[in-house]
């Protein structure tokens, strides 16, 4: 049983297929001066359309490529059909036209003795890439028909939310793997039946399939997920560094064992997650702090009052407003002392605040010729005198580190 064409009301942002190409409907409505229903429709395919969603003059919709547009009719339009339609048109065997064939080896000809039906309920993958499958159907029938699902394929189909995944995944209580395409998966914060979702391991997403965070967001509700890979990705921190956005994915997926397929160590989740609370400790003052958190910056950092209780909350006097690295620049005047040797007279430096501690090490090795690996650097600030702030990142900036112009770096080696 295929799922029915949605009222119009829902058609917008729906996926579709057309002429053999998928599509996300943008408008539906008329389009003067020619008479009847028209679909708006975003192509996947950016050189597929002719505009940007504009008809003489009147903007009826929005494209991300000014010829990613096209207007259609309905007919020409599918909405796709439900999970267990396509699995069954995809994994049954007719088996009279196999029974028909003959198969020749040599000079003989012989025919099939018996051909077995197939049994959808011991198919351990189903692998529906490109197809049209857009919900889940009736209620439970995936769990009944297909109860020993183990890997799930469904890039590339007509699924348009989250909740359309949740439907079908929850029913197959086996799941291990799922391909999906989530650029296209409308990312409501409010979807609460992903916390259903059963499953340890996440591949790779297809290039530029995440292109924000309230899509990280709705992963992090999953809470099975260990495995997770988003190389080629355009995800990016506000500093732009990729080294960041790894940090704040950890930060964000709490269960994730494995990123990108390299290991997390307890050492790296907690680095990414003190991190993650420095770099927005001052919107979360702005938001309410401890008190009062407001409801928005809990969307948008669902995790971060669970690390303030697991690490407790921010120091106050080392936050300062994340820029992103590309707008500041500024030279800092920064006095290096060396405690353990007070023969030593302090350097003055003026270094740009975007310089990684791996760099500032390389300048001290020149200076004092000591192998970087022996550096143990720290700093103090005149915003909180007698206390020692330790720099222990080497890919991090100064500017990370909140380190202003006027403060002193200690250093010290083995």
């Amino acid at each position: 049983m295929g799922v029915d064409q949605p009222d119009s009301e829902e058609m917008i942002d729906r996926r579709v297929s057309c002429d053999g190409e998928r599509a996300t409907v943008r408008y539906l409505g008329p389009v003067p001066p020619t008479a009847g229903l028209w679909y708006g429709v975003e192509w996947d395919n950016l050189e597929r359309g002719k505009h940007d969603g504009s008809h003489e003059g009147v903007q009826y919709f929005t494209c991300r490529n000014p010829k990613g547009g096209s207007f259609v009719r309905p007919a020409k339009v599918s909405f796709g059909v439900d999970f267990l339609t396509v699995v069954r048109e995809e994994y049954t065997i007719d088996t009279e036209e196999v029974l028909s064939q003959e198969i020749s080896i040599s000079s003989r000809k012989l025919k099939w003795g018996k051909v077995k039906e197939r049994s959808y309920e011991n198919l351990p993958s189903v692998l529906l890439t490109r197809s049209e499958v857009n919900g889940a159907g009736a209620e439970g029938e995936i769990r009944e028909t297909t109860p020993n699902v183990q890997w799930l394929d469904m890039c590339g189909t007509l699924l348009s939310c989250w909740e359309d995944v949740a439907a079908i995944t929850q029913q197959l209580e086996h799941l291990e793997g799922l391909h999906l395409s989530v650029y296209f998966l409308s990312a409501s914060v409010e979807i609460s039946v992903t916390k259903t979702l059963s499953f340890n391991l996440f591949p790779s997403l297809p290039s530029s399939s995440l292109t924000a965070w309230c899509v990280v967001d709705e992963l992090g509700k999953l809470r099975s997920l260990v495995i997770f890979t988003c190389r080629g990705n355009r995800l990016l921190s506000s500093d732009g560094n990729p080294r960041t956005a790894n940090q704040m994915l950890i930060a964000k997926l709490g269960k994730l064992e494995l990123l990108n397929n390299g290991q997390i160590l307890p050492d790296d989740r907690k680095g990414a997650e003190c991190d993650y609370m420095k770099m927005f400790g001052l919107e979360w003052l702005e938001a309410g702090g401890g008190s009062e958190t407001s409801r928005e910056f809990i969307i948008q950092h669902p995790r971060y009052l669970s690390l303030v209780q697991k690490y407790g909350a921010p120091d106050e006097g080392l936050l300062k407003k994340w820029v992103p690295l590309a707008l500041k620049n500024q030279l800092l005047k920064i006095t290096f002392v060396f405690p353990d040797h007070p023969d030593r007279k302090p350097i003055e430096k003026k270094l740009p605040d975007s310089m990684e501690v791996q760099k500032v090490k390389g300048l001290l090795n020149r200076l004092l010729k000591v192998p970087p690996s022996d550096l143990k650097l720290t700093y103090t600030t005149l915003k909180k005198m007698g206390i020692e702030y330790e720099i222990d990142g080497d890919l991090k900036t100064l500017h990370y580190y909140a380190i202003e112009d006027g403060d002193q770096v200690q250093v010290r080696w083995s």
